[in-house]
């Protein structure tokens, strides 16, 4: 599943016009997306937590050369699975 059809879902579901759909998913993602930002944790009981993780520089290796390269310090965003999805998802 990609946004658009997250949009004909919504659309298709609730009888909103495809712009308002629109509109809900991108303010949905976009609020996301600013807490991430902000280092703020988001999460969503029945479907997982979203959060940065920061790491530190070190020196890693060009796998072509094998020359020592400096790796900058980076956040990264992580998704952790809720039980409830996780129970879902395994139904075997």
């Amino acid at each position: 599943m990609n946004k658009a059809d997250l949009v004909k879902e919504l659309k298709n579901q609730n009888g909103f016009t495809r712009q308002q759909a629109e509109n809900v998913v991108d303010i949905f993602f976009n609020t996301m997306a600013d807490a991430l930002a902000k280092g703020e944790r988001v999460e969503i009981r029945g479907l997982g937590s979203i959060f940065v993780k920061e790491y530190k520089s070190y020196t890693g290796r060009n796998p072509k050369s094998g020359e020592p390269v400096k790796v900058k310090p980076k956040k990264l965003p992580f998704f952790r699975c809720g039980k409830e999805l996780k129970e879902r998802v395994d139904f075997n």
